[in-house]
């Protein structure tokens, strides 16, 4: 079965969907959060904040969605990094990822980024199948030190 995908930035009627899938993400990383934290999510999503957010619609519904940013780094003026990507179970490996990955890449391009890239868990199998065809795994380890 073949969808029509179409990727644009979100916009506010998206908010119950998003809420939707970003409760998803969330939940796949076993991270609880409070329901403040999405509100302001959102309203720095809507001003582009500094974070940008796309969704991907079939048919009208969202069904998937991507959150991104730019960074300067030590040794580029800009860096893009997809800290978030979810899409609707129901429609995994229809390409909505696919779409919403080279959508932001596109707009790392625009920018003038000199580096696009993202984290993801070992045991997101789904999601690195499809990670493998189209980036480049390059064998770093992420470490997190408590600041609390």
């Amino acid at each position: 079965m073949s969808v029509s995908i179409r990727i644009a930035p979100l916009q506010p009627e998206d908010k119950p969907r998003w809420l939707v899938h970003a409760r998803g993400y969330k939940a796949f990383y076993k991270t609880i959060i409070p329901d403040a934290d999405y509100e302001t999510c959102w309203r720095r999503l809507m001003a582009e904040d500094r974070i940008h957010g796309l969704g991907a619609k079939v048919d009208g519904d969202l069904v998937g969605i991507a959150h991104y940013l730019f960074h300067t780094t030590i040794w580029a003026e800009s860096a893009c990094y997809l800290q978030d990507l979810f899409t609707d179970p129901a429609l995994r490996g229809k390409g909505v990822a696919r779409k919403l990955i080279e959508a932001v890449a596109a707009a790392a391009r625009t920018q003038g980024a000199s580096r696009y890239y993202w984290l993801t868990q070992t045991h997101n199998t789904a999601g690195r199948t499809l990670y493998d065809k189209v980036a480049k795994y390059n064998d770093f380890i992420r470490y997190e030190y408590p600041l609390d």
